[in-house]
């Protein structure tokens, strides 16, 4: 029997065969859902049908009224009254005309003539002396009348946003739609000022006043559209659209009247309602683009009153701040604006603001107004709601489109700057000197800023006056908007004028100053009783959140280290610093350091909005001005700042750009963080070109916080690579401010660097074993440049591999031994003396004492002269890369170019002193430059030759003056400290950066390169060397003859020890971090020479030389029983310039 059949029942009764239940259910719930679906659609067609049916009877209706009107008009009698315009009219114009015109939104010319028809009886009648036919005497009239009235100036209101919108687009009939505007928009002008009604008596007046008032209302509404209507007709204005003046003039004057309502003689309880025609004129006009281009210079002048801008000032900041935003933001999102292609409509509002309440070139009002103080303040404060509203939406697109590739952005770039730049005049006010000279002169000496960086910045004020913070807010808001938006030059337009301005950055500072560094231990809050009264503090936080953050610092390094070691963290594990690190990173000091300035120990996250504003405002300006000034302002005359409040401001910027780096910052203070790192790097550069800082201030922020070098340098490769300047990372401490670890740490980290370049060259089977992969060359020793450009000039980082050098010496003979490693130190140590000497022709010597190495500018004229110099980059970076010292020190100026840092024209003094001189002559020179003869050319010399060469195009027909004497001087600085040195500065960089990483390099500054790869002092510590000295054969630290040999090593001068170092170990310098460093270990070994009975009675001493094995660092030393002798045989020996042929 079937089991599928069995015992089944349906719910009717029915056999099991005919249908389950869970389908039954299915089946009545889809036929339920077919039955709704039936009864919607037929609603909808019901609904559809009615509507279409309703607009075929409202158009034919529509035709037969327009037709029954005009032959009405056309059999007119002269007897006229008001009834009539309204019922007859304009009644039946309204209805046929937004029937047939408005809802398709088109016009043709059957209606134009209509509208000009109606139009002008509607003016017949409102400038009629006789009250019967007088349209106005409505809105006095009766209940009923007054509200026909009302109603039918609406809709005729309406039809004008209709018209302005037709006048926007090209047409065949666009003067006529211009021409029935002009008559609406006068009509229009007449009703809504009752004063000019010409049937307005004493009696009746109130009444005509507040039906005049509500159509007003009406309009501002955004009901009415109208505001809408007149910015999409703005937008297609030009300056010379000189046809619609008219319309132009009267369409602005419309918008304008809600402005009016809000005077004094119109104040009363429905007050407020205009600010909704505020907020529309806001939103719609002050947001169009180029406002000031667009219309005519007569209707400028009216945007500019105070009535006008008072009341915009009033509305944003007081009551509508965020509905307008809001309404901009929605308003924009309609039209479909992009951010990533244009300036979004709150910058516009910005830009029109900034430009209207500019009265003239040098002014901002009529000074005649009464209380310009809160003008100002209003203006202020306006500026910085709308720019913090636009920097949020533009910074976030700014940083979303430095990802974007090249092409798509070359496509769009041109019309996109085109934009830009036409927004950025907008605000060239902002940048003139005479705005902020103006705004200092009426601001209070008080300083308010927000306590705490939760409360509410939009908040009202205690005082109305005009202050400090607030002009430093704006023009803080300004560097950022010109960051992002000016294509052209960024900010530089703004702080060319604020560095250059009287005392502003001195007010700035002081600011600071008692804020982020309190005097006698007091804190901010102390300082509110002094005689700068001040409201400031920085949110800093408590102590346990700041033992908290830092706790959690290091505990994620620790993670990090136990991850690489594999181990498992204790409850209380510490980072501790191992035995193998220098004894300076175990420090113990006092966290009360007096240059760990507290106040910033959280970063730019742990200071308030305000304080974070002055900061940016002061850090952006002082590295511009920094930039042009030179030594004898910063030292001698020490403008703007002495010397000791400089060292405050570096104090500042350490503490407050390591903790940002160490903690991480939000993008908000992405532009904060870049000028006190900009300003940072500027004043640490200067200190070490002419120190005026203690060393332990660049020290101080890290002293307590920084993990163990080895596994900073290890954290800093293994980590993900992020934004460094807003991503928590000690590898972003390290790169962008590695002067927070000594010197000696950071050479660690150099060399931690390179073990890990040289373990994953080993993991990827670039090294596989020694001698594998090894690089084998043949060098002639009187051709050692030749020979080794030849051979190695092409194989690029692969000279990272080891080299094996076989030498042939002058007779053509290959020299006996064996290459170790030994001689291919020497091999680099004398490829670079041949190299670097002067008589080659590729690099010269600085006429200082000093004698650094700079390239030669005849190299260009060499054959393969850059070529070379790429070459030598790389010999130096092989030299860097195995920890070879090399007998050489660049010039700071050549060394600044391969780190990528600003050379300051004080250091052309260092590069050509002469030069320097006469360049200073002539920036104090007081008579008249003309009298010198020069222009904007240089003269070279190669090979008895002059060329002469143009600082600029057509330099040598421009005289040097008094007014361009400026510009002459750093065109001369230019062109040594750059234009003449940066082809060859660029050559040594690639070669250099094959085998070193250009971050590797920033961990130093120019001198600190120098000593990287030279080594220390040019002396030798025989005490050092001596206690990490190994002795073999039979020696012994007692043995007579080491006894011996320290005593002579003593008694030689300083360069005869480099000499017999370079002997040992093929390089004449010590090692950076001393001897123990050294790799092999220092060895003496023992050599036995037998001398015969009667030369031992005799006194004769042993005869044979010392040698040396350079690749185990072994010198060979026999048993010299005389010191005398010993000195004379280690002399001879030293200064032979032989290799293993002595042995």
């Amino acid at each position: 029997m079937d089991l599928n059949r069995k015992h089944k029942v349906s719910l009717r009764g029915a056999s099991s065969g005919e249908i389950s239940r869970d389908a039954l259910l299915a089946k009545v719930s889809q036929e339920r859902e077919l039955r709704s679906y039936a009864r919607r659609a037929n609603a909808a067609s019901l609904l559809i049908q009615r509507v279409w049916r309703s607009y075929i009877v409202r158009k034919k209706a529509a035709i037969e009224i327009q037709e029954e009107w005009e032959i009405l008009l056309s059999s007119r009698s002269d007897t006229l009254t008001k009834s009539w315009v309204s019922s007859s009219v304009l009644r039946p114009f309204l209805f046929f005309i937004r029937a047939l015109s408005v809802q398709h939104q088109k016009i043709n010319a059957r209606d134009i003539h209509c509208m000009q028809t109606c139009f002008k009886i509607l003016l017949e009648s409102i400038n009629s002396n006789d009250q019967g036919f007088n349209f106005c005497s409505l809105a006095v009239g009766t209940i009923e009348e007054s509200k026909t009235w009302a109603c039918q100036t609406r809709k005729m209101v309406s039809l004008c946003s209709f018209l302005l919108i037709e006048c926007n687009y090209s047409q065949e009939r666009i003067r006529d739609v211009i021409g029935v505007s002009a008559l609406l928009l006068r009509i229009l002008i007449v009703l809504t000022d009752p004063k000019s009604w010409k049937v307005i008596t004493k009696d009746n007046f109130e009444d005509a006043e507040t039906a005049g008032k509500m159509m007003i209302q009406f309009i501002g509404s955004c009901k009415s559209g109208y505001y809408s209507a007149v910015r999409r007709y703005i937008k297609t204005l030009t300056k010379h659209t000189d046809e619609r003046l008219l319309i132009t003039t009267s369409a602005v004057t419309l918008a304008l009247r809600p402005f009016q309502v809000r005077q004094p003689a119109f104040v009363d309880e429905n007050q407020l309602d205009t600010n909704l025609a505020v907020e529309e004129y806001v939103s719609l006009i002050l947001t169009i683009p180029q406002l000031v281009c667009c219309l005519p210079s007569a209707l400028i002048r009216a945007l500019k009153h105070r009535s006008i801008l008072m009341p915009c000032f009033h509305t944003i900041l007081q009551i509508l701040k965020d509905k307008i935003l809001t309404r901009i933001s929605e308003m924009e999102h309609l039209e479909n604006q992009s951010c990533t292609m244009e300036i979004p409509s709150v910058g516009w509002a910005i830009g029109n603001i900034i430009s209207l309440a500019t009265v003239s070139e040098t002014d901002f009002m009529d000074p005649q107004e009464s209380n310009p103080e809160l003008f100002y303040v209003l203006y202020v404060r306006v500026i910085v709601t709308l720019s913090e509203n636009l920097l949020s939406q533009v910074e976030k697109v700014g940083i979303r489109d430095t990802h974007l590739d090249t092409e798509a952005t070359s496509k769009t770039g041109k019309g996109e700057n085109s934009v830009k730049i036409s927004f950025v005049e907008l605000l060239r006010p902002v940048c003139q000197q005479w705005h902020l000279a103006k705004l200092l002169a009426v601001s209070g000496k008080e300083i308010r800023v927000i306590a705490d960086k939760d409360a509410s910045t939009s908040s009202k004020k205690a005082s109305e006056a005009l202050g400090l913070l607030d002009i430093a807010r704006l023009y803080s808001c300004m560097l950022r908007i010109f960051c992002v938006l000016n294509p052209v030059v960024g900010p530089l337009p703004v702080l060319n004028m604020i560095s250059f301005c009287p005392g502003y950055i001195v007010s700035l500072w002081n600011s600071l100053d008692s804020v982020l560094l309190p005097k006698n231990g007091c804190t901010a809050d102390d300082l509110s009783h002094g005689s700068v009264k001040s409201s400031w503090n920085t949110r800093s936080p408590s102590e346990k959140k700041l033992k908290h953050l830092k706790n959690d610092g290091v505990n994620r390094w620790v993670n990090v280290l136990n991850k690489f070691s594999g181990k498992s963290p204790g409850p209380r594990e510490h980072v501790e610093c191992t035995s193998d690190q220098p004894e300076s990173s175990q420090v113990n000091e006092s966290t009360d350091d007096v240059w760990d300035v507290e106040t910033l120990r959280g970063g730019p996250v742990g200071i308030s909005k305000d304080v974070s504003c002055l900061l940016h405002l002061f850090c952006a300006t002082y590295a511009h001005l920094l930039v042009v000034l030179d030594d004898i302002q910063f030292y001698e005359k020490q403008v703007p700042f002495m010397l000791e409040k400089q060292r405050r401001i570096a104090s500042m910027l350490n503490t407050l750009v390591y903790n940002g780096l160490l903690r991480g910052t939000g993008p908000e203070n992405r532009q904060l963080m870049d000028s006190a790192i900009r300003c940072l790097h500027l004043l640490y550069e200067r200190d070490c070109r002419h120190p005026f800082c203690p060393s332990a201030l660049w020290l101080s922020p890290g002293k307590t916080s920084r993990p163990p070098i080895a596994f900073a340098a290890r954290t800093h490769e293994v980590l993900p690579a992020s934004d460094v300047v807003t991503s928590p990372s000690m590898g972003s401490v390290i790169t962008i401010t590695p002067h927070v670890f000594p010197f000696e740490e950071r050479v660690h980290v150099f060399r931690e660097f390179i073990s890990i370049d040289k373990a994953s060259r080993k993991m990827a089977g670039e090294v596989d074993a020694p001698g594998a992969r090894s690089i084998e060359i043949v060098v002639r020793r009187g051709h050692v440049v030749e020979d080794g450009f030849r051979q190695l000039n092409s194989i690029g980082s692969r000279l990272k591999s080891s080299i094996h050098v076989s030498f042939v010496n002058e007779s053509g003979l290959p020299e006996a031994g064996l290459d170790y490693g030994g001689l291919s130190k020497e091999f680099l140590t004398d490829i670079t003396k041949a190299a670097f000497a002067t008589e080659y022709g590729l690099f010269s010597q600085t006429p200082t004492s000093d004698r650094l190495l700079v390239p030669s500018p005849s190299a260009r004229h060499l054959e393969n002269g850059v070529q070379m110099i790429e070459f030598l980059g790389r010999i130096v970076g092989k030299a860097l890369y195995e920890g070879i010292l090399l007998d050489y020190s660049f010039s700071h100026v050549f060394i600044q170019k391969l780190l990528g840092r600003y050379s300051f024209i004080d250091e052309l003094s260092g590069l050509d002193p002469e030069l320097y001189r006469n360049l200073m002559y002539i920036k104090n020179y007081d008579g008249d430059l003309k009298e010198l003869c020069l222009d904007f050319t240089v003269t070279e010399e190669f090979c008895g030759k002059m060329s002469i060469i143009e600082l600029k195009p057509g330099g040598k027909d421009i005289s040097v003056m008094n007014e361009n004497k400026m510009q002459y001087i750093h065109a001369m600085a230019d062109y040594k400290l750059n234009r003449q040195i940066v082809p060859f500065s660029n050559a040594f960089y690639r070669g250099l950066t094959d085998l070193i990483s250009p971050a590797w390099l920033k961990l130093f500054n120019a001198h600190e390169f120098n000593q990287l790869l030279s080594g220390g002092n040019h002396d030798i510590d025989v005490d050092d060397l001596r206690r990490n000295t190994k002795y073999t054969g039979g020696y012994s630290d007692s043995s007579r003859t080491i006894k011996i040999f320290w005593e002579v090593m003593k008694g030689f001068e300083p360069n005869e020890r480099c000499l017999l170092l370079k002997f040992v170990t093929s390089c004449s310098r010590a090692p950076l971090l001393g001897f123990k460093y050294l790799q092999p270990t220092f060895i003496i070994h023992k050599v036995s020479c037998d001398t015969s009975l009667w030369a031992a009675i005799g006194g004769q001493d042993v005869e044979r030389l010392p040698s040396a094995s350079t690749c185990y660092n072994t010198l060979k030393l026999p048993t010299y029983k005389r010191a005398s002798t010993m000195r004379e045989k280690l002399l001879y020996a030293i200064t032979s310039n032989a290799g293993f042929e002595l042995s």
